[in-house]
This record gives C-alpha cells, structure tokens and sequence, in this order.
C-alpha cells in the first residue's frame, strides 16, 4: 500500500507537459482516481489559482493527494503539495510540503531567494530552519512540471529521448530525468485520447529508482494533462486514470 502515496507523489509531480504557451491558466482543476485492480484506493487532485507574492500575481498550484474507504483504514495517506512560482518565468518563490503516509510525516515550507540561489527551508516538525544553495534555473517538486509544459522540447522529442531539470526535494538538489517513450491512445470515462507516454525518474536511490517500472500517459493535445499513471508492482499494477476536470485552457481532444 506504500505505492498509493508514491504514486500520489508522482502524479503530482507529472502533472503535464507541453511547449511553447502555456498550457493552463488560473482555475484549472484536475482529479484522478487511484485504484488497484477493482479496489478504489484514493485520489489526487492539482488546482491552478492565483496569489500575491513580492508585489506581483503568481501562480499557486495546490496539489492534494489521499487515500479512501479500506484502502484508508491498511495504509492512511493525506498529502498536501503547494508551490507559488512566477507566471513569467516559472521561478518558485515558495513551496508547501505536508503530508502524512501511513504514519510517515514532513511539514516543510521553502523560500527561495532567486538573487542569492538560496532557500530557506523551515522544519515544522522539526523545528529547524536552514538555508540551502541551489542552482540558478531550480524548481520545486510542483513547480518543475508546470515548467516542463512549456518546455519547447517536450513536443520534439524522439522515442527514447529525454530531458532533464535540476529540482529542489528532501533538501537537496537533485537532477530529474523525463524519458520519452512513445504515443499511444488510452480509453477513458470520456472517450479515448492520444497520449504521449513518459517515463520520470529521479536519481537512483532517491524516491523512485531507474529498474521501477513507473509510466505516464499525458494528453496529446494543447493541454497535456495527466490521463493515465501506472506502477507495476510485483503482483498486479496500481494505477490512476483521470476522472474529472474543468477549466482547461482549451477543450481536451477526445476521440468518440
């Protein structure tokens, strides 16, 4: 059941990708459904609003991601990812990370000073605060793949190919790789959508590891949201298929 916060975590942090314009705007919302085989095991939900920081409108994405019914009562997960980043440039100011997997918790909230290429990261939980260096184009968890949407490669790219950022989790800076690996339609509750298919990896060793067999299906269209994720595990497969969404920038591709 530890894989239901793991794939929480990544549907969170494969949101969806595109190139050149941006592919959301404020008011996007997005809910998959988390199941293993028959069983209804939780949901993750990502939503676009708006704030103020330094004076100016940002972005403020408010992912959530938890466990339900029996799935809730083996292995209890409430999971509450937030990053505010700049429209413009996609550079996070300040990022939110509360969650609670099956005992497991972290209440950690980041500053980032873009001047400095530093961040301030306040423990909750543990009551500590540090600052740490980071590199000049680095996202956080959430952030990287609002960036990665307007990625001008991520539409180019040949099967097998992939691209990498530098992304700031778990104190430290680490490089995220996403690989390329195909196109193929998936049938959902809303007809079928051609999806491009990714495989995201973080460095061996940290939370997800290179030999994991973890894929996402992302639609093939102007929006390129989260249609379908999948770990296979070593009997069966967790997975999550999108189940609704609403203020899209443009209406999702659908095939009849």
């Amino acid at each position: 059941m530890k894989k239901i916060g793991l794939l929480i975590l990544l549907f969170i942090t494969t949101n969806s990708f595109v190139s050149q314009e941006d592919s959301y705007t404020t008011g996007e919302f997005i809910k998959l459904r988390i199941h293993y085989g028959l069983v209804n095991a939780g949901y993750a939900t990502l939503e676009v609003k708006e704030a103020v920081k330094n004076n100016k409108k940002v972005h403020h994405v408010i992912g959530k991601g938890y466990t339900v019914g029996m799935a809730k009562f083996f292995f209890k997960v409430e999971d509450d990812y937030q990053s505010y980043f700049d429209k413009i440039t996609n550079k996070p100011y300040q990022f939110l990370r509360k969650i609670d997997e099956g005992g497991y918790t972290k209440h950690q909230e980041g500053f980032f000073n873009q001047d400095s290429n530093t961040v301030l990261v306040k423990d909750y939980k543990k009551k500590t605060e540090k600052t740490f260096s980071v590199t000049d184009d680095v996202q956080d968890i959430v952030s990287s793949f609002y960036y990665l949407r307007n990625h001008p490669k991520i539409d180019k790219l040949k099967e097998g190919e992939s691209i990498y950022i530098d992304m700031f989790f778990d104190d430290e800076t680490t490089k995220f790789k996403l690989k390329f690996l195909g196109r193929e339609d998936i049938k959902t509750k809303f007809g079928k959508v051609s999806c491009m298919m990714f495989r995201p990896y973080v460095q061996a060793g940290r939370v997800f590891k290179e030999d994991e067999s973890l894929t996402v299906w992302i639609s093939d269209d102007e929006n390129k949201i989260p249609i379908r994720l999948k770990a296979s595990l070593a009997v069966g497969s967790l997975k999550a298929d999108i189940d609704s969404f609403k203020g899209l920038k443009t209406t999702l591709k659908v095939k009849k």
